[in-house]
This record gives C-alpha cells, sequence and structure tokens, in this order.
C-alpha cells in the first residue's frame, strides 16, 4: 500500500471518526453542565470511556433529564395551586396540633415538621390504623371494604396483575359500578402488564382506567420515573397503603414457590383525606380530569376514631426535593433508643449511611433485616457493599431466610413507625412517585416491632468477623455491581 493510500485511508476513516468524537465530546459537557450527583457523573464517563456505543445508548435512553423536565414541569405547575389551597387559611391550626404531638415523642416529632414546612402533609389525629402481614391478611380486608363501597373506589397500582387475585378484584368492580359507584384505577404501564381480557372486562363494565406514563418502547427513559405507590380509597373513609402489590405471588397459597414477607396499612381516620388527596394529583396528571374537592370525597365525619396520629410524605421526580429519603434521614437523626429497619433493596444515598453510622455509633440499637434471596443479582450484590461500614458502626444486619422480604418499614424508639412503598434506595428517593405513611402510635409501633421479632426468627445475624472472611471473588463482585448504584 502506497503512502497515498495510507491518506486517502486515513481521511476516510477520519470522515466517519469525526461526528463521532464531536458527539462524544458533547455528551461529556453535557453531563459535566447538568451538575448531577458526582458519583453519577462519573458512572456515566466511565462507562462511555469503557463501551463508548453502548455508553452513549444507555445515556441516551436513561441519563437525559430533558424528559422529566417536560414531563413533570406540567405536572407540579398544575398540582401547586391545589397543594397551596390545601393548606390556606389552616396553618395555624397544623402548627398546633404537631406542638401538642411534640409534647408527647418529642425530637420525633422532627420528619412531621419537616413534612409540613414543606407543605408536603399534615399531621393528622383520632385515625384506626390497622397492620397486615402479607396478602393473607390484606386481600381479605381489600375484598370486604370494596364490598361495602357506597359511592367510588380509588386505586393507584404500580403491579396489577390479572392472576386469581386481579381477577377476583375486577369482578367487585364490575359488581360495584353496575350499583352506580364511581370506580377510577390507575396502574402504572411499566410495572403492569397489557391484558386484553382485563381492559375488555373493565370496559364492558364502563369503568375508567388510564395507565401512568404508557411505554411505547421499553428501552426510552420512560422506564423511568415509575409510580411506585399502592394506594386505594373507599367512599373517602377507608383507605391502604404499603408494599403488597394486586398479585396472587403475595398471598403464599402455594401458588408461586418463592414465599413472599410484606407489609401493608389498612386506614380509618382523617389520614384517608391524603391518600384522597395524593391519588387526586395521580388522576389529574393521568386522566387530564378532576373530581370536586368536597364531601364524600374528602372531609367526611368519622364514627369510630382511633387513637393514632399519622401524616403522610410523597415524592417523585417532580418533587423539588427527596422528600421520603429526608423524613426517613430526619428520624434516624432523632432516634435515642432503638432504629429497626425491613427494606428488600438496599442501595442508600450517603445522607443515609452517615446517618445510619452516627446513631449506631451514639448507642442507638440499629437493625436491619435484607432479603437473603432477591430477584435482582446485581442489586444484591450492591447492596452487599455497603455493609461493612455498617457493621463496623455497630449495626446488626440479618438475612431473611424463609422466602423474599419485600416489605418497607422502619420503627424509631416504639413511638414513629413509618411505612410505605419506597425502598431504601436511590431509585426509590430519586426516580419513582413513591409513598409511606408516620404514625406515631405506640401500640402499632409494638405490632410492626413484633412482626420484626417474627421475621428474626427467620433470619440469619452477619457478624462482622465473618463478614471481613468472605472471598476476594465476592467481595470483588460487590464492589463491580456497586459501581452500577447511580444508574440503577
Amino acid at each position: 500500500m502506497t503512502l497515498w493510500d495510507l491518506a486517502l485511508n486515513f481521511t476516510s476513516q477520519w470522515y466517519w471518526i469525526a461526528p463521532f468524537i464531536l458527539a462524544y465530546i458533547g455528551v461529556i459537557i453535557t453531563i459535566l453542565l447538568d451538575n448531577k450527583n458526582p458519583a453519577k457523573s462519573i458512572a456515566y464517563i466511565l462507562l462511555l470511556a469503557l463501551v463508548p456505543i453502548l455508553g452513549l445508548a444507555v445515556y441516551y435512553f436513561f441519563g437525559r433529564d430533558y424528559r422529566k423536565q417536560r414531563l413533570f414541569s406540567l405536572k407540579g405547575t398544575a398540582d401547586s395551586p391545589l397543594i397551596e389551597n390545601f393548606w390556606k387559611g389552616n396553618h395555624a391550626e397544623f402548627d398546633k396540633r404537631i406542638e401538642h404531638v411534640e409534647k408527647e415523642v418529642g425530637d420525633l416529632i422532627a420528619p412531621a415538621r419537616l413534612i409540613f414546612n414543606q407543605h408536603q402533609g399534615m399531621l393528622t389525629e383520632n385515625n384506626r390504623v390497622k397492620l397486615l402481614l402479607n396478602g393473607e391478611q390484606k386481600f381479605p380486608e381489600m375484598f370486604q371494604a370494596l364490598e361495602e363501597a357506597k359511592h367510588h373506589i380509588h386505586i393507584e397500582y404500580y403491579i396489577f396483575s390479572y392472576d386469581q387475585v386481579g381477577k377476583k378484584l375486577i369482578d367487585i368492580l364490575a359488581r360495584k359500578a353496575a350499583e352506580g359507584v364511581e370506580v377510577r384505577i390507575i396502574i402504572d404501564d411499566f410495572g403492569s402488564k397489557r391484558n386484553k381480557k382485563m381492559v375488555k372486562k373493565l370496559s364492558k363494565a364502563k369503568i375508567e382506567i388510564h395507565r401512568f406514563m404508557p411505554v411505547r418502547f421499553v428501552l426510552l427513559a420512560q422506564g423511568n420515573y415509575r409510580d411506585h405507590r399502592k394506594i386505594i380509597v373507599v367512599d373517602g373513609k377507608v383507605g391502604f397503603e404499603g408494599g403488597i402489590n394486586i398479585d396472587q405471588r403475595y398471598a403464599n397459597n402455594g401458588t408461586n414457590e418463592l414465599y413472599w414477607r410484606d407489609t401493608h396499612i389498612r386506614v380509618e381516620g382523617p389520614l384517608v383525606n391524603l391518600l384522597q388527596f395524593q391519588f387526586l394529583l395521580s388522576w389529574q396528571f393521568t386522566a387530564k380530569k378532576n373530581f370536586p374537592f368536597k364531601q364524600p370525597y374528602f372531609g367526611n365525619k368519622f364514627v369510630n376514631p382511633g387513637k393514632a396520629t399519622a401524616t403522610l410524605v410523597a415524592s417523585g421526580p417532580d418533587s423539588s426535593r427527596p422528600h421520603c429519603m429526608e423524613a426517613i434521614v430526619s428520624a434516624i437523626n432523632q432516634a435515642k433508643t432503638k432504629i429497626r429497619i425491613v427494606t428488600p433493596y438496599f442501595i442508600p444515598t450517603d445522607q443515609i449511611i452517615t446517618a445510619l453510622q452516627i446513631a449506631a455509633s451514639n448507642g442507638v440499637c440499629v437493625e436491619m433485616i435484607l432479603p437473603g434471596k432477591t430477584d435482582s443479582y446485581v442489586v444484591k450484590h450492591a447492596s452487599l457493599s455497603f455493609i461493612n461500614p455498617l457493621l463496623q458502626s455497630g449495626m446488626k444486619i440479618y438475612f431473611y431466610q424463609k422466602g423474599f422480604v419485600h416489605a418497607k418499614t422502619i420503627t424509631f424508639d416504639n413511638q414513629l413507625a413509618i411505612v410505605g412503598t419506597a425502598n431504601m434506595d436511590i431509585r426509590s428517593f430519586y426516580i419513582n412517585f413513591e409513598i409511606a405513611a408516620l404514625i406515631y402510635d405506640k401500640q402499632f409501633c409494638s405490632e410492626v416491632d413484633n412482626s420484626f421479632d417474627e421475621d428474626l426468627k427467620f433470619s440469619r445475624q452477619i457478624t462482622l468477623e465473618e463478614w471481613s472472611k468472605r472471598s476476594f471473588k465476592n467481595r470483588l463482585v460487590d464492589s463491580t455491581c456497586r459501581l452500577l448504584t447511580p444508574l440503577l
């Protein structure tokens, strides 16, 4: 080959390479200018450097925020007047309620005050909150409440399966709709599989169902920003919230090989108004419709009030701040004696890690149950990479062995319990729409702690001595998977 041929060959290659390099440089500059979390920025840049073409594809589909800004700036604009009106004229009353509860719980009022000051939730009194363990307890309670509906049924779920549980639920909804009960359903389009039979049956019953952010192509960034909430409101008087989806695997009736351990709550009282309000915001976003901000949707009188004081914290990609995470960090910082955590996915932020380490180092008994069996290899090993420093701080960590623990609960000093949909991970704190109830009630906290004690019977404690002897191979896999945590 002559020198001229080499030059022509180089020129022809450069002709194709130059645009790619310019695009490559442009993407890196864009990542830097986005001012994301440094770890996330570095993760994307490393991915681009190590596997350029794949890295560009991953960043194109998952890394850009313009889709999020475009989608949720409109949602936030629409939500703001409703939220402000919700607080207007009542600020003084809500503030007095916080001061009253503070006399009983002391510094643990901090997360409720934080939520209140950010106009994310108000303290409600005289609630009856019932702890529901697994589908075995939740589904019968849910079916009974739906059967008793007189005016409306509102359902918002991440996973709505058309299986044994889903079919029974649809049958009840179709029958109630025929009786004149208003039925509104929101299901996440990524979490819930499309089922023609289910859609046909709902359409025949003239039930409104809307899919949250329809996914037209699975690799699009719309695979992020999912509606991970699980909410049911019946007649504005009874509500359900927690970690259990509409799926028969949670019922542990022998149809699924893996035992699913999860937690939900049934609520009666003013807290139902807050659940209803969150459903209203989601309905307005998905259906582009609204329903009246009045009885019987809101402001109902509750005949048999309970004793629990409670509030809700909700967050999502439309939030100005990670409200769910901040509420948890605030409570960790104020705990004096005991913190008990159950979470299926543990990819914590630096704020969570630091708060847990400080609490444990200060003598607070911090215990956490993680799944011994999980449904994600990468997430599991990434989670394991966080364990060593927590053990060094004095935390007690257990692996649940009976099956897959999917519950998301935390208790603090037998005074505050948090039960919701948010996992202890970056996706729940920053990417998905989540919701959690903060419940101030000693009896309820004792019930959650009792369920923790029961789970410990099927769990194995991990000691620092044992963990430090793990093989080099396992530690390498954990650390490698951890590099992907900013992208998970």
